[in-house]
């Protein structure tokens, strides 16, 4: 068997259609249709994984627009674990198709492996997440969310909710993956507006690793541990969660202890249908949206790519918000 044989034996060939990504989620990799010419531009692309319905949804968006775009995909569901993710552009390099792109799982230890891609002659494109590098010529491009802007806009939320509230307001944060970009850059945003506004204090920052589970898990050991929502003495007021799949995991741990979510102020990521229909009830007060339909502007840029040519350094994607203050019109069937 030859060396590419092989590699197909290892990924997921697709002729992209979106339900392909619904029967595969929970596994790795799975052959579904093998190319038969090396005619069109092929694609390697690893995926982080399938811990969330944000994730599940931006593999779907890419799927579709690639078959759209007549985009062959070898890829990869890294499950969590950047050594896999490693692995997956070592065999992308030795199968040698067209472009590379990932969802880096965190920001650094890359350097090697794009160096390896670099010197094949293969354009990386990094997707969703940022990545620390040594030398940015290892990769063409970053496409993904403003994580930044993100994390600034939900305390620009809470200085207009709490504008005439003198204080202190204690902040409860559940971040993502620890070493991850988005979880970073949206602390990092959130802080630099908030370090003006000290009435705001962060009494507890945890990683629950985007994950509903985990964000449950340390949701209930607060709550068994202080009595209830408060870290020592002090009361929570305020709970900024990294994204949607943690946030129903905190709201499945109050409604486990009895605790009522209207009496605190949720501020959450990624814009869920659900979750943002969550707002007109009360339950959740903010939702600032991370795109996941990366797939239209991901084609676009890979072609580009694929042809020699430059592509934008960073390409940031469209992203909405929605807030307690919004009418009752504007929330109505928003979110993915």
């Amino acid at each position: 068997m030859s060396v590419r044989a092989r590699y197909l034996n290892k990924f997921l060939i697709l002729s992209l259609l979106a339900a392909t990504v619904i029967s595969c989620k929970k596994k790795s990799l799975a052959i579904v249709e093998a190319p038969a010419e090396r005619n069109q531009i092929l694609l390697g692309f690893s995926q982080i994984g399938a811990e969330s319905e944000w994730r599940i949804r931006n593999t779907e968006s890419i799927l579709e627009a690639a078959a759209n775009e007549g985009i062959q995909i070898l890829y990869d569901n890294a499950q969590q674990k950047q050594e896999n993710q490693l692995q997956a552009i070592h065999s992308f390099i030795i199968y040698q198709v067209d472009v590379i792109a990932f969802a880096p799982v965190v920001e650094t230890g890359w350097d090697n492996v794009l160096r390896e891609a670099k010197e094949a002659g293969i354009p990386v494109l990094i997707v969703d997440r940022n990545i620390q590098t040594s030398d940015p010529s290892l990769y063409a491009g970053l496409l993904g969310e403003d994580t930044n802007e993100e994390g600034r806009k939900a305390a620009y939320y809470l200085l207009k909710k709490y504008k005439d509230v003198p204080g202190p307001l204690n902040v409860l944060e559940i971040s993502g993956t620890e070493n991850s970009s988005a979880a970073y850059e949206r602390a990092s945003g959130f802080r630099f507006v908030m370090k003006n506004h000290p009435k705001f204090q962060i009494i507890h920052s945890e990683s629950g690793d985007f994950m509903r589970s985990r964000a449950n898990e340390i949701a209930r050991k607060i709550i068994a541990y202080n009595g209830g929502l408060k870290i020592g003495q002090k009361t929570v007021d305020i709970i900024l969660s990294h994204n949607d799949a943690m946030t129903w995991g905190i709201l499945d741990a109050m409604e486990e202890s009895g605790i009522n979510p209207v009496d605190y102020t949720i501020v959450t990521f990624d814009g869920e249908k659900e979750m943002v229909s969550k707002i007109r009830d009360g339950s959740v007060n903010c939702v600032i949206e991370c795109n996941p339909n990366l797939g239209h502007d991901l084609c676009y840029l890979v072609k580009k790519l694929a042809n020699g040519e430059p592509i934008p350094r960073i390409t940031y994607v469209n992203e909405k918000f929605f807030s307690e203050f919004d009418p009752p019109e504007k929330l109505e069937g928003k979110g993915f």
